[in-house]
């Protein structure tokens, strides 16, 4: 049989969203991961679709599994670790192949490969859900109407209308941007920051007030690059969190859970932010519970008759009905699922390496979100 998309990390949260929507809307997907417990849902209600235990962690048994898979498209919903070699495979194996994006140096790696991939005729883009994802979309859209930029400020902001935890959508990401440096763009010079060290507080449409911290994110690089002929001086990205899952989060790292370092346990090998992760996917969510979501882009400069201009651009993002346990969660997988159909059915027609606003058509782009229950706003404006 021959299908038409391969969903990598398939029983994570965002792989689980990714395979339902497609497998909803009729396609025949390939499914796969190192745990298959959290994709036995879709498995059961689409009985006939496959899945095999992939480890991603051993190159030449991924690049044996891809090339036996007659799958047109690879998504990659894994973590970011080996977004480079699942590129690199699928480059050799002929496969189109899209991911939910990396951290800046793997994703310099990516672009990097830009030539190879348009020689074989083929498409890779990296960051594909909410952000990396919409925010670089609603970015290419807000550039049209500027001649020069000053400062672009990039974000997510979000709460629930229980206060109680509830699982993001990846705690290792979550860890990593909370601990690691966050580059950021002032007046012309990078430089890094403590992301503790950045608290601000900021309102936001359908949120409200929130506590918000540069944070490392590769829309800082790319921006850089994408938008050089616009001359920015500043880039900041900035991560909102409502205080009763902030609280969780950073004692998690107090405790040590967000440590990477491999320990031994009755012989076996694992790192504290695996289990942790794996622990908490079992955690389950609060009775009615229910999130509302804030994906934003702020640029400011000069208008191409080079007047100041000020633009804001948001996504706002609720829970659907039927997607209850995805929470917010469906404005990374969804769009995933939208970009991968986009490709198959040849809206998308760019062939190379790219970042989202590089290869995606934003107007059509803009109608398939609302589809699915997301709103994009220009300076307080519904325009999809």
């Amino acid at each position: 049989m021959k299908y038409d998309f391969l969903v990598i990390g398939s029983s994570g949260m965002q792989g689980q969203i990714v395979v339902r929507d497609l497998l909803d809307c009729g396609y025949k997907v390939y499914c796969a991961d190192l745990y298959r417990d959290n994709s036995e849902k879709n498995l059961a209600q689409y009985p006939g679709t496959q899945f095999e235990f992939i480890d991603l962690r051993k190159y030449e048994d991924v690049k044996n599994f891809i090339r036996k898979i007659p799958a047109k498209i690879v998504i990659n919903c894994a973590e970011g670790d080996w977004n480079h070699d699942v590129y690199r495979i699928c480059l050799e194996e002929g496969r189109h192949v899209i991911d939910l994006g990396s951290d800046i140096p793997m994703t310099r790696a990516q672009l990097s490969m830009d030539s190879d991939f348009k020689k074989a005729g083929l498409l890779a883009i990296t960051g594909c859900g909410s952000t990396p994802g919409v925010n670089n979309i609603m970015m290419m859209h807000a550039s049209k109407f500027f001649g020069e930029i000053d400062t672009i400020e990039i974000g997510f902001a979000w709460d629930s209308n229980v206060k109680k935890f509830a699982v993001p959508f990846s705690v290792e990401s979550i860890i990593e941007e909370l601990t690691d440096p966050a580059p950021v763009l002032e007046n012309g010079v990078w430089m890094e920051k403590n992301p503790q060290k950045t608290e601000v507080i900021r309102e936001f449409r359908e949120i409200g007030t929130q506590k918000c911290y540069l944070v490392r994110h590769p829309e800082t690089y790319t921006f850089s690059e994408d938008y050089k002929d616009y001359h920015p001086k500043n880039i900041r990205f900035y991560a909102g969190f409502p205080d009763h899952s902030l609280d969780i989060l950073k004692t998690i790292i107090a405790l040590g859970f967000g440590k990477k370092e491999l320990l031994t346990f009755e012989k076996t090998e694992i790192r504290p932010v695996d289990a942790i992760s794996r622990i908490l996917t079992k955690l389950p969510r609060p009775e009615n519970y229910s999130e509302k979501e804030n994906l934003w882009v702020e640029i400011s400069g000069k208008d191409k008759k080079a007047s100041i201009r000020i633009m804001r651009m948001e996504c706002i993002v609720v829970t659907l009905p039927g997607w209850t346990d995805s929470g917010c969660n469906i404005d990374t997988g969804l769009p995933a699922s939208i970009i991968a159909q986009m490709i198959l059915d040849g809206r998308i027609k760019a062939r190379g390496s790219f970042t989202p606003d590089k290869a995606i058509p934003v107007d059509e782009f803009f109608k398939e979100l609302k589809k699915k229950g997301m709103t994009v706003f220009q300076d307080g404006k519904a325009i999809n």
